[in-house]
């Protein structure tokens, strides 16, 4: 049976976990003072809490397309997700991300992955 767009979806979102490689670590003075005294306040978290899913989230924003692609593509992979379902659904996923990715095409995200 093959997998479709939507039991990917339901088996692998985008996992809240830390960004290695890429972008790397943020350094605490690029966090925003206001950002996580907002983060804090609204969730309960101590501070040093607050900063440190802060500057996660930046990390994670921070990525390059190239390196968002192959993440994505390794993660659904490990999924047992197939080609043509992984493909479309990082098409659709570059498309929300804060800082528009340009439209690829699923052959130039072929070509990101494996070269």
């Amino acid at each position: 049976m093959e997998m479709g767009l939507i039991e990917v979806e339901r088996i692998a979102a985008p996992r809240a976990t830390r960004v290695s490689g890429g972008a790397g670590p943020v350094d605490a003075d690029l966090v925003d003072a206001d950002l996580v005294d907002q983060v804090a306040a609204t969730t309960g978290l101590p501070a040093g809490q607050a900063e440190r899913v802060v500057a996660d989230v930046i990390a994670y924003f921070s990525l390059t397309v190239e390196e968002f692609v192959r993440r994505r593509h390794h993660e659904l992979q490990l999924h047992g997700a197939r080609n043509d379902a992984i493909f479309e659904r990082i098409r659709a996923e570059l498309g929300h991300r804060p800082v528009r990715a340009p439209d690829l095409s699923t052959r130039q995200l072929r070509r990101i992955v494996y070269g």
